[in-house]
């Protein structure tokens, strides 16, 4: 029996909120809280995997406390749109990629940077970014802070 996103009741939902605020609840803590058995939190969680609503688990990391004080946005437009494929290769391949969209609108692609300096940044726009051939130009927005960071409510 396979679970689709739009087949979600409403323990299900109430399910994926409890893991979205702390993915490591026990599955007893969650069954007590909603008058249900461990075994059936286990049976809702693992179809909702199997149905790929739930992807996995991540480890959240304070990027500042790992001295990446400064994280940007970079609007790419490329050459041509057949580039996209040979262009998402070569940004996979540098680490201070951490995000990449491709989008309609004023860009092609459109990446979230990390790095650990301002001068970082310039080298690699300089030295990394613009420097793939199928970049035709970039637009760099520096993020001051991110006062929204959320999941979607299920």
């Amino acid at each position: 029996m396979q679970v689709h996103a739009n087949k979600l009741d409403e323990l299900d939902k109430a399910i994926l909120k409890t893991l979205l605020a702390d993915a490591r609840t026990p599955y007893a803590e969650m069954a007590k809280k909603f008058n249900v058995s461990p075994a059936t939190i286990h049976v809702r969680i693992e179809k909702m995997k199997t149905a790929e609503i739930i992807q996995g688990t991540e480890v959240i990391v304070d990027t500042k406390k790992l001295g990446y004080d400064v994280c940007c946005f970079i609007g790419i437009n490329l050459n041509s749109a057949r580039d996209y494929h040979s262009a998402l290769e070569k940004l996979t391949a540098l680490e201070e990629v951490v995000e990449a969209y491709y989008t309609t609108g004023a860009y092609n692609i459109f990446v979230k940077l990390m790095c650990r300096s301002i001068e970082e940044l310039q080298h690699v726009l300089i030295d990394k970014l613009q420097a793939i051939d199928e970049v035709q130009s970039t637009e760099t927005l520096i993020s001051l802070q991110n006062p929204i960071n959320r999941n979607v409510n299920p």
